[in-house]
């Protein structure tokens, strides 16, 4: 009787703990939007970010505020920063109502390369979630971040050259998986593909299309990457993960993002913030990498 006494008041205080855990959470499992109003939200975002005020976004009561892979106070995150934007384009997925907008900030005297999450449900936003990429970071350049963003073509697909959410995460785990497992499939079959890491890019060169694959670049050794949170955009042929390099709780925050087009690689962009106090290699303004950067 004792021993099943002490059974069923271990459940019931697991059952409490998860409770309490659910209670606070301000993520939902199954949450449900429009795509108006993941639009909506994104306009709304970039045109706040202008402005630092983002006063007027529909915000939940208990919205969660994270930028590089940290909690802050509402008050504290870049948002409340006015900025001139040189870039901004967004991505959309209805299905986990979350949105991906990367911000080029070129002017001032202070660049970034920010990429900003939004999780909605009943049409508030829940969380914003921030990557704030500046000098020091790795690879980074604003200008040649600018420069070749703005010159690719992120538009929405003739249906024709989509394919379905799920081989869109299967081909960014393809990827992402190379990191770990050299003896995995190559899944570099899109030619052109070029890859925009920080500033740092594959054709700064302006080599022929035949030439520019993604495989370049694919660091020796094996670095897993982990904590992989999925934004599905299949009408753009995109896909955006958020993730960590190495450590679960450590290791560097850092954003993939992959356009895909008839099912092949097209262009790869990352962000990857440096939370050492050593600088990273940082890139010049054609996109070229700087080995030793002053």
């Amino acid at each position: 009787m004792i021993t099943k006494l002490v059974r069923v008041l271990t459940i019931a205080g697991a059952l409490s703990l998860f409770g309490v855990a659910a209670a606070q959470a301000t993520l939902v499992d199954k949450p449900t939007c429009t795509p108006d109003q993941l639009n909506a939200a994104t306009d709304a975002y970039v045109k706040a970010q202008s402005k630092g005020n983002i006063s007027k976004l529909p915000l939940a009561d208990d919205a969660e505020y994270l930028e590089n892979m940290k909690t802050i106070a509402k008050a504290d995150g870049l948002w409340n920063t006015k900025l001139k934007i040189a870039y901004a384009n967004s991505l959309h997925d209805p299905v986990r109502c979350k949105t991906f907008t990367e911000i080029v900030v070129t002017k001032g005297d202070h660049p970034y390369v920010i990429g900003t999450r939004l999780y909605l449900n009943d049409g508030k936003i829940i969380r914003i979630d921030s990557l704030v990429t500046d000098k020091g970071d790795w690879l980074f350049n604003a200008n040649a971040y600018q420069k070749y963003a703005s010159k690719q073509d992120w538009g929405v697909l003739p249906e024709n050259e989509r394919i379905p959410a799920q081989d869109l995460i299967n081909k960014a785990n393809a990827y992402l998986d190379r990191f770990s497992d050299k003896f995995t499939d190559a899944p570099f079959d899109g030619r052109p593909c070029t890859r925009l890491e920080g500033g740092a890019y594959t054709n700064a060169d302006n080599k022929p299309d035949a030439d520019l694959t993604c495989e370049v670049g694919i660091p020796k050794g094996v670095l897993y990457i982990v904590n992989r949170d999925y934004l599905v955009d299949p009408e753009k042929g995109a896909i955006n993960v958020f993730c960590r390099f190495g450590n679960s709780t450590s290791g560097m925050p850092d954003s993939h993002t992959f356009r895909m087009v008839s099912g092949k690689y097209r262009y790869i962009h990352t962000l990857s913030v440096n939370l050492t106090d050593t600088p990273s290699p940082q890139a010049d303004d054609n996109g070229h990498i700087i080995r030793n950067p002053s």
